[in-house]
């Protein structure tokens, strides 16, 4: 007799939830353990060949770091999560049983899906409140070679911009406006597209058109010699939203907060199709969890005697690899424009949801 109920047995339910979180979690604190571990064993020399740098900034980007792994490899975590659990019901028998009462392959399935739109939804909520802080620091701090850093919100870290042939690049950007402050600047006077002068100077401000530079040093390229001034002026013309406009990473800004840049973009005439991407990519990477659960079902369902159960278990870590190549791949054609940037977010996941759909069906068959 077939249950057509969607949730069939409220304890049947709570028990694949619990396996499917409990190892999902357990994969997720070894993986996030081992990366955190390889990575602090690579930028630890950086971190104290600063002076002043000990333990605590070794501490201090462990926990800035933990966040993004987290944000990278849960839907991957998942994905190993649910084949874990599915192999061991399959070793049980236990899917022949679920199946023996009259369960079809998508009502087994039924509690993990749920339980993954409930991951996607705190993944989401966990980018969007932790993860780009935690981006936009550890990369502002990294790309300042692990000096100390302002500790002000909305920092902004190598950004470049082309003003006519000159070139200028700001090491750390904080503040908004006429209260930005440009750290470690660096201006390459070109006329012609031939180097004159290089300017680099420890801070600049906004004043009246211009800007002033502090604690200066010019390189005369002509002259091949170097002076030191307390502080000129130079810039003009350059406006602070320009700077800010010069680097708008995904990665590093919320929803909304990118959703305003994107439209200061357009009205800038800047192209937006990297941060249109990347917007679009906020909704579907983190429901990437969603269809884990799915390209893993290829292991729960087959008799374990059949003797394939581990070609399943391959076949279906081989569809989730499938799918994180495949989505990275579109996301960075849509960065070079070569994809509209809704085809380029949500086309692997459509793509992916139908293959694991077919998969389903065909095995359950």
């Amino acid at each position: 007799m077939i249950n057509l109920s969607f949730f069939p047995s409220r304890h049947l339910a709570w028990y694949m939830v619990r396996l499917f979180l409990t190892r999902t979690f357990a994969v997720l604190f070894v993986l996030v353990l081992v990366l955190e571990t390889l990575d602090l064993l690579g930028e630890a020399g950086k971190i104290l060949a600063v002076a002043g740098n000990g333990d605590a900034a070794l501490w201090h980007y462990v926990v800035l770091r933990i966040p993004v792994l987290i944000s990278r490899f849960l839907p991957f975590c998942v994905l190993l999560g649910t084949l874990i659990a599915f192999v061991g019901l399959n070793q049980n028998s236990e899917v022949v049983a679920m199946k023996a009462a009259g369960l079809s392959a998508h009502q087994i399935l039924a509690p993990l899906v749920v339980a993954s739109i409930g991951i996607a939804a705190a993944l989401f909520a966990f980018n969007e409140g932790v993860v780009v802080n935690s981006a936009r620091h550890v990369n502002a701090w990294s790309d300042n070679d692990y000096k100390p850093i302002p500790p002000a919100s909305g920092i902004l870290s190598n950004v470049w911009l082309l003003q006519g042939d000159d070139l200028v690049r700001a090491g750390i950007v904080t503040g908004r406006g006429r209260g930005m402050t440009l750290h470690d600047v660096s201006l390459y006077d070109r006329t012609g597209g031939v180097l004159q002068r290089v300017i680099n100077a420890d801070r600049a401000t906004p004043f009246g058109g211009t800007w002033l530079l502090q604690n200066v040093q010019v390189y005369d390229a002509n002259m091949n010699v170097v002076r030191r001034e307390p502080q000129m002026m130079a810039l003009d013309g350059v406006k602070p939203d320009q700077l800010t406009l010069a680097k708008v990473d995904p990665t590093e800004l919320d929803y909304w907060t990118l959703k305003t840049r994107i439209a200061e973009l357009e009205a800038a005439g800047r192209p937006t199709d990297e941060a249109r991407a990347g917007l679009a990519h906020k909704l579907s990477g983190p429901l990437s969890t969603l269809l884990m659960p799915l390209l893993a079902a290829i292991a729960a369902f087959g008799l374990a005697r059949s003797g394939q159960l581990l070609v399943r278990a391959v076949l279906g870590m081989a569809l989730g690899f499938a799918y994180f190549v495949a989505d990275n791949f579109s996301l960075a054609m849509g960065n070079a424009g070569a994809y509209p940037p809704l085809i380029a977010a949500w086309a692997p996941f459509i793509l992916f949801l139908l293959i694991g759909e077919a998969v389903l069906v065909r095995t359950e068959e």
